[in-house]
């Protein structure tokens, strides 16, 4: 049977003792409520951010946090725009405050180890703002925090693997091959191919617009076309994606 990673799915005295044997580590997944297209559910980011640190906990022995939900701003050049209904977002100062606040809380209860597995585009300066003002916060109480998103541990031979035809970055990634194809294997029943707008990648400007011009996004909120995601594909980015960071943190926390 396999071990329970999950903090939030055990009681409070598995836990502490769980702290004690498990490196004293902790993963904390980040994702956003965000539309992922008319094919997709809106929790994508939380749903893969959660699935991907769960395997990678389970390979080096730490705790899953409850993820962080609500996010940044969805950006029209990264994730179709904040203006699109259904997109809920929080402030960037209500991320920075709130990553601060969970960061102390889990120093508090023992842990020497912070790893945030980011799962939306738009996030990665406020968490990075956030750990900064833990740190100040609670100086030599703690060894090391760690921030990544999971994307950038898929190598170059996969990504020519995956997309024979030219791969468009992972900005105009979003609802596209990658997360699609990660949610057909992970999460099947959230997903439905039948719905799925085959429409040119987004052609954007490479600068941004204030107030957003909502035609420039594309009709399906989604920045390129998720047509040929497949279960395959997905099962190898997971693999590549929890195999990466692991190997990764292993040797960053000498674990």
């Amino acid at each position: 049977m396999k071990k329970n990673v999950l903090m939030y799915e055990m009681d409070s005295f598995s836990y502490v003792d769980s702290i004690k044997r498990w490196n004293k580590t902790i993963i904390i997944p980040v994702g956003a409520i965000e539309q992922h297209g008319p094919h997709m559910s809106m929790n994508v980011d939380v749903n893969l951010s959660l699935s991907i640190s769960k395997g990678i906990a389970e390979k080096i022995n730490c705790i899953v946090a409850y993820p962080i939900t609500y996010a940044a701003k969805s950006q029209q050049r990264s994730g179709g725009g904040y203006h699109l209904i259904g997109t809920t977002s929080i402030e960037g100062n209500t991320l920075i405050s709130y990553v601060k606040d969970i960061i102390k809380e889990y120093i508090r209860h023992g842990f020497k180890n912070i790893i945030l597995i980011n799962g939306h585009f738009e996030n990665n300066s406020f968490l990075m703002e956030g750990i900064d003002l833990a740190l100040n916060d609670t100086k030599d109480s703690f060894r090391k925090i760690a921030l990544l998103s999971y994307w950038d541990f898929v190598p170059e031979e996969t990504i020519n693997k995956l997309y024979p035809d030219g791969f468009t970055g992972w900005a105009l990634e979003h609802a596209g091959v990658m997360e699609t194809s990660l949610m057909l294997y992970l999460y099947p029943d959230l997903v439905n191919m039948k719905k799925v707008l085959d429409l040119p990648p987004a052609d954007l400007p490479l600068y941004d617009i204030y107030p957003i011009i909502p035609e420039r996004t594309p009709k399906s909120g989604c920045l390129s076309s998720p047509k040929n995601a497949s279960v395959e594909k997905g099962e190898i980015l997971y693999k590549v994606c929890v195999d990466g960071i692991s190997k990764a943190l292993k040797k960053e926390y000498s674990i």
